[in-house]
């Protein structure tokens, strides 16, 4: 019978052993399918009352790790502690509920772009291209239209750079499909997004995290962990970083870029983020041993399904021999939406309203969480708050207020000793809606 060993901390114990359940599924320890001990059972070997157990089923089944049935018992489910963050919106029925769990654009309930935009391709005749595959003049007005955008991070680009995704989690998908062998070990920061440590997960590639700082992941220790696993594929986010929020300064991309160099990495960098920073892109300074991820997904519309990958030509030709796979997944609405918004203006315009949006809701965050208590000093649609509890603890609080945070596992691709949650400062309504639910956020951390 799996039997945990659950730690002596001041964490409640029925959190514990949900952390327990949890970290056994990531280990492999708990397969998919596999039942769990029933409730008395597991209570009795844990010296546990049978309540306190059947609250961990509970809260577990909440977190979409495992699924009871009466009279069959409690099965693990396909999912993972990253899995989660998607299924957090479920608030049973609370119309009082702020979801603050997932990194989306703030959304202007007065922009009429979309509509606009349909409109007049519907007035053009151009939703008649809706009926057939993406043509070629398409294809290329879409490269050309993403070198457009990414000149605005700095970046010079010809079309024989860029390849077209549906996305940068399909762009990454892509890339690690192409580049990596099953069970090739992969360096990520320490604490990684979700998107990154699914896609890993689903194809088969051991992560190895890599220490940071309020700066990104520190040089010596990206040496450390590739000599140790061999390693010859890192994936960062250097802007932006989620979830902590970091931004990689120049000083520190030299450092790293001369430790790629030295050990032949090479660098997927997640820019889907960069947009809304004043931070240049690390890719410059990799050559051909780096590749750049974007997207309008986090800076314009999370619904234009829209992404480019950047790399040398003959880095790219390794990635999608027949400049086909890539692009497959890509809307022709979507990229005639795109590309339209980027040569009007309306994609940056868009954009710098994001910017000045975003910036005006982490200040308020400052002020009411405290600026001590978080980690990055830059503007960002998303925040990591310290948290003076354990992370699990100040969730389960935050839930007790009607509000949705996600906790240091989530994230950390290893058992991580910080207690500290992500507050997506981005998904709120409004700016009202998100005083509230900060306040909310800081009566959780006051409670005893």
């Amino acid at each position: 019978m799996w039997t945990p060993t659950l730690p002596d901390t001041e964490q409640p114990r029925y959190l514990a052993l949900v952390d327990a359940i949890a970290d056994a599924i990531e280990r492999g320890d708990l397969k998919v399918g596999e039942r769990l001990p029933p409730q008395r059972r597991l209570a009795w070997a844990l010296g546990l009352n049978p309540s306190t157990t059947q609250q961990a089923y509970r809260e577990a089944a909440v977190r979409h790790l495992v699924s009871g049935e009466v009279g069959r018992g409690t099965y693990v489910l396909a999912g993972s502690k990253e899995a989660t963050l998607f299924h957090l919106k479920q608030n049973n029925g609370s119309a009082q509920l702020i979801d603050l769990s997932t990194n989306v654009p703030v959304i202007d309930p007065d922009n009429r772009d979309i509509e606009h935009t349909v409109q007049a391709l519907l007035q053009e005749g151009e939703l008649r291209s809706l009926e057939h595959y993406l043509s070629a003049e398409a294809l290329l007005m879409a490269q050309a239209q993403g070198a457009a955008w990414l000149a605005n991070r700095g970046l010079h680009l010809s079309a024989s750079q860029v390849l077209l995704c549906g996305g940068a989690q399909q762009g990454l998908f892509s890339l690690l499909l192409s580049l990596c062998q099953a069970g090739e070990p992969v360096l990520v920061e320490a604490l990684t997004a979700p998107g990154i440590k699914a896609a890993c997960r689903q194809l088969r590639l051991p992560l190895h995290g890599v220490a940071q700082d309020d700066q990104g992941i520190l040089p010596d220790d990206l040496d450390r962990v590739a000599r140790a696993t061999g390693a010859r594929v890192v994936v960062l986010t250097p802007s932006l970083q989620n979830p902590t929020g970091a931004c990689m300064g120049r000083e520190r991309q030299h450092a790293i870029a001369e430790v790629v160099r030295r050990h032949d990495l090479l660098l997927i960098e997640d820019d889907v983020y960069g947009a809304l920073s004043d931070q240049p892109p690390l890719w410059p300074l990799l050559g051909q041993q780096g590749i750049l991820i974007s997207s309008l997904s986090k800076t314009v519309a999370a619904g234009l399904r829209l992404g480019w990958i950047v790399a040398d030509p003959r880095l790219l030709a390794k990635v999608d021999p027949h400049a086909q796979a890539t692009h497959w997944q890509v809307s022709p609405l979507n990229l005639q939406i795109a590309c339209r918004w980027i040569s009007d203006g309306t994609a940056s315009r868009r954009l710098a309203w994001q910017r000045e949006e975003i910036e005006q809701r982490w200040r308020l965050a400052r002020r009411l969480l405290g600026s001590d208590r978080l980690y990055a000093q830059h503007p960002s649609p998303h925040v990591w708050l310290r948290c003076p509890v354990p992370a699990q603890t100040l969730v389960q609080r935050c839930r007790a207020n009607a509000v949705e945070v996600v906790p240091v596992d989530v994230f950390a691709v290893k058992p991580s000793e910080q207690s500290a949650v992500r507050i997506s400062l981005s998904a709120a309504s409004s700016r009202a809606q998100l005083k509230q639910a900060l306040v909310r956020v800081a009566q959780a951390m006051e409670a005893v």
